[in-house]
């Protein structure tokens, strides 16, 4: 009786070791961000003429892109370039339909959102013409800050390199003009710039300064980007 007690304990403990090894280990699959997409139409620097004319002021133009993988919705955000108002405008497609002013220049991108992850990833930034009713010549986009970014807070120093990029639907850019300061009405600091910087540009630490570039093309149109901020620690 006592051997049959200790063979049925030996069993029981041979019984749960062996269960347990048996027992099936499962991955944890985490859900995954989303890829930016890859922008298609109005292309970019391009003069959009596709689009269908509503009125005289207006046109419906179609935005396209390539999906993103692992998305579920995008957001597009676009902003007029002249005015500085930018809108966005959700879809679960790769492609919609807005109406816009003619004759105006434009920016968009695409930014690509997962139901499953907070997670999300933006495309490059496009820009564009709208055309406009019997236009031959557009005034080039407004300039982009590239050195110091707007809003950007710089390591103390005396002097700084002020760098921007220019486009232009025609590709006639003829010259630069930047204005900089520190109130509300900045100064001429450089005319006629055919680069696109301008070195050794006296600064404070401790102080904001504020810069915008006004650009030139062959045909005497012109630009206004926006007022551009820094700051010197």
């Amino acid at each position: 009786m006592r051997k049959n007690l200790i063979y049925m304990f030996l069993g029981l403990i041979l019984f749960n070791c062996s269960g347990g090894s048996n027992e099936e280990v499962r991955e944890v699959v985490r859900p995954k961000k989303p890829t930016a997409a890859s922008l298609v139409f109005p292309e970019q620097n391009s003069e959009c003429t596709e689009g269908t004319n509503v009125t005289s002021s207006e046109s419906t133009i179609t935005f396209e892109w390539n999906a993103g993988n692992d998305t579920d919705s995008y957001v597009l955000t676009l902003k007029n370039l002249l005015s500085g108002v930018t809108t966005t405008h959700n879809t679960n497609n790769t492609e919609i339909s807005l109406t816009l002013l003619r004759a105006t220049p434009y920016s968009w991108f695409v930014t690509s959102k997962s139901n499953s992850v907070s997670d999300t990833a933006a495309s490059a930034t496009w820009k564009f013409y709208n055309a406009g009713e019997g236009l031959v010549s557009y005034a080039p986009f407004p300039a982009v800050a590239v050195s110091p970014t707007n809003g950007e807070s710089i390591a103390a120093t005396t002097t700084v390199t002020l760098e921007w990029s220019g486009s232009d639907v025609d590709n006639d850019i003829a010259h630069y003009d930047v204005y900089f300061g520190e109130g509300e009405t900045l100064s001429l600091l450089a005319d006629d710039e055919t680069g696109t910087n301008v070195s050794n540009v006296s600064v404070e630490s401790g102080k904001k300064y504020k810069w915008y570039v006004v650009t030139t093309d062959d045909l005497g149109n012109t630009s206004n980007s926006e007022q551009f901020t820094f700051n010197v620690e």
